[in-house]
């Protein structure tokens, strides 16, 4: 894992408003090895899903750019495939289908029929669902969409995997039970991941290095931390792991005092929004 897979380097972005320009990112570098596996954490607003979205190729960066195994990155491309939080399964078609049409899309004239039957089917095996490959959505559970999804991602072959909160919506149990899936498959494949995550045990659990975000406007890389802890991973051995607990004790105390920072910003808010009141409005928030 010592080739420089993936560089960020000083990437910046400014969104239009009414009030001028918004600076979302400032001077964000990153430089992801081949085959690491990469968290994005911080508060809600703190950039994380725009860096996701400029590493694919969806937003273009007003400053900086981004480097994938020496070519610039300016548009999407099936070398970088997106899960996202949405399984955005399409509900008319099967769990099969659904994978098949990434599979279609890069490796048409690449692969006979046979092949791609046969790469749909192992991609799934991966994921657990070949039980239900020929179930619509609507009769799979939220996990087994899920697990299609990212079925879809790994069909199309990337060496980037992004995944943006793809267990924020399901339950504890099934949300573990994912977490040990993409594990037994990053081992399996050797893909390079970066996943945005809020959940901080999640972030220790599957990461190789944690990217801790700052708050924003312009948002960059606060902190970086690398966790050592030797692979496979198991959740209940690093329950009581003095290791585990210390990046975990990190990461929080991060998140603690960036949030203590914007605190009095969103007091003064506040403070300057209520001597803006009318009267009448003073009269009716008492």
């Amino acid at each position: 894992m010592s080739q420089i897979h993936l560089e960020l380097t000083k990437v910046g972005i400014e969104f239009p408003t009414p009030k001028g320009p918004f600076c979302a990112l400032r001077d964000v570098d990153l430089k992801i090895k081949k085959g690491e596996f990469v968290s994005l954490i911080g508060h809600s607003g703190c950039g994380k899903s725009t860096v996701l979205n400029i590493v694919a190729g969806l937003y273009q960066a007003t400053t900086g750019g981004v480097v994938l195994n020496g070519r610039e990155v300016n548009e999407p491309g099936p070398e970088r495939a997106v899960v996202f939080q949405n399984h955005s399964l399409l509900p008319w078609l099967t769990a099969y289908e659904n994978v098949e049409l990434g599979v279609k899309r890069v490796f048409k004239g690449k692969k006979t029929k046979a092949e791609m039957r046969d790469w749909i089917e192992h991609n799934l095996e991966l994921v657990h669902m070949t039980h239900a490959m020929h179930k619509r959505p609507d009769e799979i559970s939220g996990g087994m969409k899920q697990r299609v999804g990212i079925a879809r991602a790994l069909a199309m072959e990337p060496q980037v995997l992004l995944m943006d909160e793809p267990f924020g919506a399901l339950d504890a149990l099934t949300r573990a039970h994912l977490q040990d899936s993409l594990m037994e498959i990053q081992n399996e494949l050797g893909n390079t991941v970066i996943m945005i995550t809020h959940d901080v045990d999640e972030a220790v659990l599957l990461s190789d290095r944690i990217v801790m975000m700052t708050n924003g406007p312009a948002a960059t890389v606060g902190e970086i931390l690398e966790v050592t802890l030797p692979r496979p991973r198991n959740r209940l051995e690093l329950a009581d792991n003095a290791g585990y607990n210390g990046y975990r004790s990190a990461v929080l105390r991060f998140l603690h005092e960036k949030q203590k920072k914007v605190e009095p910003i969103a007091a003064k808010r506040a403070d300057k929004h209520r001597e803006q009141d009318t009267p009448a409005q003073a009269k009716s928030v008492a």
